[in-house]
């Protein structure tokens, strides 16, 4: 859930840059917190004035506007306004700039060295290659309670007709239809091996996204929840596609929304839910800020010192109306109180606007139970024992609760050993892992979600 990692990891983003004729692509390793984290800034020169941006490859961050970049004599100055950064070096040669990285009062070494764009070349063996044994089309499908078109490409298997097709539903924070993250590329990934088993695959941008209409930033889960309606209607209107065998793939809060569209009478055949939330928002996020801070080997004293403050914070949001604007002020002044005034005034006003924005509130108060005891369909849920941001044990038991409650005999409910929320296989399931693991998605979930789909849906009545 990327809109989490942001909070989880605002203060591992970092800054650097070059040398005389610095244009080019430099690499600096940032050491903090026991992680490493390669920094690319990619610096380019027009009418003697240098811009440059920032890649963050191991959190699938790319194109981050460098503010200001200057080359006075051989004193190179860089900021990044959003991140709160700067950067002070030395040009020592045309390939080496040695200096210091500052972010709200941490001050790290940090040294740039030019490198090759071959060198930046992440290794991701599971992405698929043309030519393919299918039809590609990309479509555009429109939204018409809000007035958006998005776009997505529809994959359909060859000389096949009466067969079942999915609609990929993306997790949180904007994603374009391949669901990019670290490098990876799951959706693309996913839906190239379904379409080779027979089942058809439509993905598609967020709203906002890529060649997608919308805002973005505006949307909670139920505006999603929204866009996959149109895709389901959209699909009803093609031809060849039996309306009984459309579906439902969420990953993360995709997973949230699937059960919101697949409670309505007549939507879709089924669904599965990929490390798909069965707690409520608030109760998710504090179970997933404690796991994550356990597994980083924070000390117990402060993660429970945590849970306190962030209870409070959830407990403001849920007893305030989602248009009441001084919820903001209310987190600030809640923040600063409960961290003693030690936390400085801008990162006060950034992790207050992080709670109060549309989507966070929203999140925060969904309990997604509410639809899932009114799912009535095939249900296939799965997850990573290694996951730390949904954490499996906790959501696949509530997900089989709710489904039980509401009476839906038709799930099946599966923990696979080792794998982590983006469904790799993994050590530790941190989060800074995701970009450094090869591999993008496990072809043994991949498999039983084939199997399922194709053979077992109708057969794992409880």
């Amino acid at each position: 859930m990327k809109n989490i990692l942001t909070i989880i990891f605002f203060l591992s983003f970092l800054n650097s840059n070059i040398a005389q004729d610095i244009s080019g692509k430099w690499l600096g390793v940032l050491k903090t917190q026991g992680m490493e984290l390669d920094m690319y800034f990619n610096i380019s020169k027009k009418e003697n004035k240098y811009t440059a941006t920032l890649d963050v490859p191991k959190q699938g961050a790319k194109g981050i506007p460098v503010t200001a970049i200057e080359l006075a004599d051989t004193t190179l100055n860089i900021s990044v306004g959003n991140l709160g950064m700067t950067y002070v070096g030395i040009v020592k040669n045309d390939s080496l700039v040695k200096g210091e990285f500052k972010q709200m009062g941490t001050l790290l070494p940090l040294d740039l060295k030019r490198v090759t764009e071959e060198a930046t070349a992440l290794i991701r063996p599971q992405t698929p290659k043309s030519p393919f044994p299918y039809q590609e089309e990309k479509i555009t499908f429109r939204n018409n309670k809000d007035q958006i078109t998005l776009a997505g490409t529809l994959t359909v298997p060859q000389n096949l007709r009466d067969f079942p097709v999915v609609i990929l539903i993306s997790g949180s924070g904007p994603q374009n239809r391949n669901s990019e993250i670290f490098g990876h590329q799951p959706f693309w990934v996913i839906a190239d091996h379904l379409t080779r088993q027979g089942i058809g695959v439509l993905r598609f941008d967020d709203r906002g996204v890529a060649e997608s209409e919308g805002d973005f930033t505006a949307a909670t889960s139920y505006d999603f929840a929204e866009d996959v309606r149109a895709a389901v209607t959209y699909l009803k209107t093609r031809k060849g596609i039996p309306t009984n065998k459309i579906g439902l793939i969420g990953h993360s809060e995709g997973g949230a929304i699937a059960p919101i569209v697949a409670s309505e009478p007549n939507s879709v055949g089924f669904i599965v839910l990929l490390a798909g939330p069965g707690l409520p928002g608030d109760e998710l996020l504090l179970l997933q800020k404690a796991t994550l801070e356990k597994a980083s080997d924070i000390p117990a004293s402060m993660i429970d010192r945590g849970q306190v403050i962030f209870r409070g914070a959830y407990d403001r949001i849920l007893k305030t109306e989602s248009k009441d604007l001084t919820i903001k002020d209310s987190l600030i002044a809640h923040f600063r109180t409960s961290y003693n005034n030690f936390m400085p005034e801008d990162q006060l006003h950034r992790l207050a606007d992080q709670l109060s924005s549309p989507w966070m509130m929203s999140f925060i108060k969904y309990d997604p139970t509410t639809a899932l005891e009114k799912t009535k369909i095939p249900v296939l849920a799965l997850n990573g024992q290694k996951d730390l941001q949904v954490p499996s044990k906790e959501n696949l038991t509530a997900i089989e609760t709710a489904l039980k409650k509401g009476g839906n005999a038709n799930f099946i409910t599966k923990e696979f050993p080792n794998l982590n929320h983006l469904f790799q296989a993994c050590e530790t399931g941190l989060v800074n892992e995701y970009g450094v693991l090869e591999e993008t998605f496990s072809t043994e979930v991949l498999e039983e979600i084939t199997e399922w789909i194709k053979n077992g849906k109708d057969k794992n009545k409880h």
